[in-house]
This record gives structure tokens, C-alpha cells and sequence, in this order.
């Protein structure tokens, strides 16, 4: 049985929020939505300064232990020593966190985001519309409205990948809401809690396989 003195000292404060997205990766990686070491998860843990526990790097998502998680401020730095290594998309959950509204960011590498990446990606996004389930994705009130995914290209230059979502994130023309997807890589998404996030990957991924499933019946 677990006990709070199994944390290393610097996450003692964030206990319950380590145990939280231990689960969420439990459950992610019994859907295939994280399998082997991909994907990476955080919540924030303060807002003055601005600092998130997120996973750290090279962990699997299905088996994470107590001290798999790094503690970063908003540039993605450690705020102590001898911490873990971070993920390395760390900045891509700090760019998210800078909208006050954001208190969760949740990445997830599935087969059909990855799959309709690459389809979808001369398009440059993935518009989903006329779902009863896009109701599920914060703000959407009926099947009517519609959501967009922008697409952008995988890079290992997560500088350079960071800029353009956080570019993208503040034109009210994207209307960047619900997340986005790195081509051939998977979904970004986020919410005012853990709760909220968790919700939108589910709403998310369901809409990704019923338009791939859709394509193959067609």
C-alpha cells in the first residue's frame, strides 16, 4: 500500500494530483491511447509563479511510480534539483498553460489521431461536425456546432513547435478551443481541471475513430 513518505520530498505538496494522473495514465494506456513511453500529462500546481507537475520523460505511461513526475515553472524549467528529466514537449503543456482558464493539458498518441494526421494534414486541421458527442467538449451546447483540430507538422524542435501553438492559440481566427494534433504524433487538449481534460481526450478520441471508421465503411 502506498504512503506519502514513497514521494521524493519536492512532490510531497502535490500528492493527490500525483496519484490523479498516475491513474489517468493507467487507464490511457488500457485504451492503447499510451502506449509504451509515449505521451505525457500535467496539471497546474500554482499560478503565482505559474508552475506545473508534469510527467517525466521517458516513463511508461501504464506503470507510472510515485516519483515519475518533475515539477517546472512556465519557461519548463525544474524548480528544484535532482529531479527527473521532464518530457520532452514539456513547453507544448507550458504554452497551453499560459491561458489562466487551462488548469490541465493531456497528450495522447492513439492510432486514429495518428492516422488522420496524415490524411487530414493537406487540409491543415480536422473539422468535426454534426456529433450528438461534441456536446461532451467544453462550450459545445449542440450537435449543430462544429470543432477544428489544426494539424502541425512533428518536429523534434519543440522551440520552434511551441511558437506556432502558442501563435495559433491566441488568433481568434483558429479559434484554437478544444486542442490540436501533431501530424502522425497525436492529440493535445486541455481543460480547467484534470477533470475537464480527461473529458475532452475521451470526446476527442471517440470523434477521431468514428470519422476513420466512417472512411473505411464508405
Amino acid at each position: 500500500m502506498e504512503i506519502e513518505l514513497e514521494l521524493p520530498e519536492y512532490l510531497r505538496t502535490w500528492s493527490e494530483q500525483v496519484d490523479a494522473l498516475r491513474k489517468v495514465g493507467r487507464i490511457f494506456w488500457k485504451r492503447r491511447w499510451s502506449l509504451g513511453t509515449s505521451s505525457n500529462y500535467s496539471v497546474v500546481v500554482s499560478r503565482d509563479p505559474t508552475q506545473l507537475l508534469i510527467t517525466a520523460s521517458g516513463k511508461d505511461k501504464g506503470q507510472l511510480a510515485r516519483g515519475d513526475f518533475v515539477v517546472v515553472d512556465q519557461h519548463g524549467q525544474p524548480v528544484q534539483e535532482n529531479q527527473p528529466k521532464s518530457s520532452a514537449e514539456t513547453l507544448l503543456h507550458c504554452v497551453a498553460a499560459e491561458n489562466p482558464e487551462v488548469g490541465a493539458v493531456l497528450h495522447t498518441h492513439s492510432v486514429w489521431s495518428t492516422v488522420l494526421s496524415d490524411r487530414f494534414a493537406p487540409q491543415g486541421g480536422i473539422r468535426i461536425e454534426g456529433y450528438e458527442m461534441l456536446k461532451g467538449l467544453a462550450g459545445v451546447t449542440t450537435h449543430e456546432q462544429s470543432t477544428w483540430l489544426p494539424i502541425f507538422e512533428n518536429t523534434q524542435d519543440i522551440p520552434s513547435l511551441a511558437e506556432k501553438v502558442r501563435a495559433a492559440m491566441q488568433d481568434p481566427e483558429q479559434r484554437l478551443q478544444h486542442g490540436y494534433i501533431i501530424r502522425r504524433h497525436g492529440i493535445y487538449t486541455w481543460g480547467r481541471d484534470l477533470n475537464e481534460a480527461f473529458r475532452q481526450i475521451e470526446i476527442l478520441e471517440f470523434l477521431l475513430e468514428c470519422l476513420a471508421r466512417s472512411a473505411v465503411l464508405a
